[in-house]
């Protein structure tokens, strides 16, 4: 039987790809907020992961670059829930290293089968999303810029960022006054405005 854990920040949403999934294959399924995910993750160690990276706190959770702010352990299979007509979410995706990629428009049995492929060590990605993975722009944010502003996003303080990716203070400062530069925004607020219009975040 293969063990999946289901993490979405929405309990109806999280509750009701449990019981499909139960539903529609030999799954063991756990569900959980993004809190208990290391917990959960620790405990059950599944075999596969299933993210949708567009509820709240996905991003800052999976795009930290180290391992103590990253809630999952990097050998945990992800498989993402995406959309193409997203392409910058399916970027940030791609840079969680997930192994697979669904598309969230798509029919239930294209996630048991992309479930059945990641478990069994194999990438699988929608071909829907195939196209959107080509027309992606090239994102100008490095993966720790893109963290901090993903918790940004999430609306932490620039102390608890800090505290959260093991960085000093004005260490944050430098990286968001990269992200304002490097999105051409005006300030903070108008970087995560930008970034999420682009899907980054």
């Amino acid at each position: 039987m293969t063990k999946v854990l289901v993490l979405h920040s929405v309990c109806l949403v999280r509750s009701a790809l449990a019981a499909l999934l139960r539903t529609e294959g030999d799954f063991d399924v756990t569900s959980c907020g993004w809190r208990a995910a290391g917990r959960q993750a620790a405990s059950l160690r599944p075999d596969v992961a299933v993210v949708d990276l567009d509820c709240p706190g996905a991003s800052a959770a999976l795009l930290a670059d180290a391992d103590a702010a990253r809630p999952l352990p990097r050998s945990t299979p992800l498989l993402v829930l995406a959309r193409a007509d997203t392409p910058g979410s399916l970027r940030r995706a791609f840079l969680t290293q997930a192994q697979g990629y669904v598309d969230k428009d798509g029919s239930p049995a294209r996630l048991v089968r992309a479930i059945g492929r990641v478990a069994a060590g194999e990438r699988s990605i929608d071909a829907t999303l195939a196209s959107a993975f080509m027309e992606a722009d090239p994102m100008p944010l490095s993966p720790r810029e893109l963290s901090v502003l993903a918790r940004a996003a999430e609306g932490d303080s620039i102390a608890e960022i800090a505290r959260a990716l093991h960085l000093a203070s004005g260490t944050v400062r430098n990286y968001m006054a990269a992200v304002t530069r490097k999105t051409g925004a005006r300030n903070r607020i108008d970087a995560i405005r930008i970034s999420r219009r682009a899907g980054w975040v």
